[in-house]
């Protein structure tokens, strides 16, 4: 659903604020930083990317909007319910500290209530608005994050490949909203997303290992030292966009520009992919998290140009 991985902003100097009590009255900012606004965009504009761009006719926009309404809703509960249940991990974390609720400015119950209206109110607005698959698709979505992924973040190193999957599962819900989520260019969307997260995982592994580590992350980062794990990693995922990434092409449903497109973006990215793999340092993490940032949206909007003008 949302992107399964700690948020991509690039680090900068950590936090200092101190812990605080909770206060009496939640401050309407601290709901919207209880979402983590640019993981929620970023799965949304995945989202919605798919939507137009899986089918064989383009859907009406309002389906669009009603299916982004309520799946930024049910989003919005998983992530606030995500947090909650990691709020003592991320009290651990200078990186993580400032959130809501490991900040003491909201109480644990006030995001376990918020989590819970969120999701029941998105699913009942999916229900009324969009087919059934598209509210199926968004449970198992939400399921996958907050039972299977945020568990297993301190349990295994397994979580990155488990979590893609949660991560990918906007692009098939977007697909479901053109009734199209088991279509090739669907699944495709869906492997792109999958493959994508591993590079921008390591990075992100790579950069705060150490927090990682007093946190009891098992990341790979941390069951493996070295980097050679993360760096293997991060270069078998940039290396399977390649070819999958050229399927619309190879179909006949995307241009040869597009093709061009996907090879330049998918090429630099394996291209920092190895540099990270042969000497994983904290520069070499931060050039692959910011192509990873860019790598997205760019091979999508060349997808979606290419394949405009259809029915």
């Amino acid at each position: 659903m949302t992107t399964t991985l700690p948020d991509h902003h690039i680090p900068g100097p950590p936090p200092t604020e101190r812990p605080r009590r909770p206060a009496k009255r939640v401050p309407l900012g601290d709901y919207w930083g209880l979402v983590r606004p640019r993981i929620l965009g970023m799965a949304l504009f995945t989202l919605a990317m798919s939507a137009l761009l899986a089918g064989s006719q383009t859907p009406p926009w309002s389906t669009v909007l009603l299916g982004v309404v309520g799946s930024a809703a049910v989003m919005a509960g998983a992530v606030a319910l995500n947090q909650r249940l990691e709020h003592t991990t991320d009290a651990r974390m200078p990186r993580t500290t400032t959130r809501p609720v490991p900040s003491g400015r909201m109480t644990p119950g006030a995001a376990t209530r918020f989590g819970i209206l969120a999701t029941m109110a998105g699913l009942a607005w999916l229900s009324a608005t969009t087919p059934a698959a598209v509210v199926a698709l968004a449970l198992v979505s939400w399921m996958l994050y907050v039972w299977v992924y945020t568990p297993m973040k301190v349990l295994s190193a397994w979580q990155t490949p488990v979590g893609a999957v949660a991560g990918a599962m906007p692009t098939l819900i977007g697909a479901a909203l053109a009734h199209s989520a088991t279509t090739g260019m669907g699944l495709t969307l869906f492997g792109i997303l999958y493959f994508w997260q591993f590079p921008h995982a390591m990075a992100i592994a790579w950069l705060y290992r150490e927090e990682f580590a007093a946190a009891g992350l098992k990341v790979a980062t941390v069951t493996d030292p070295s980097g050679r794990a993360a760096g293997w990693l991060a270069t078998l995922g940039s290396l399977a966009l390649l070819p999958i990434s050229l399927l619309p092409a190879v179909s006949g449903r995307a241009s040869a520009g597009y093709a061009a497109a996907a090879v330049l973006l998918g090429g630099a990215y394996l291209i920092l992919a190895i540099a990270f793999q042969r000497h994983p340092t904290q520069r070499s993490a931060r050039h692959l998290l910011r192509a990873s940032v860019l790598y997205l949206p760019a091979l999508l909007l060349a997808l979606l140009l290419a394949t405009l003008p259809r029915g």
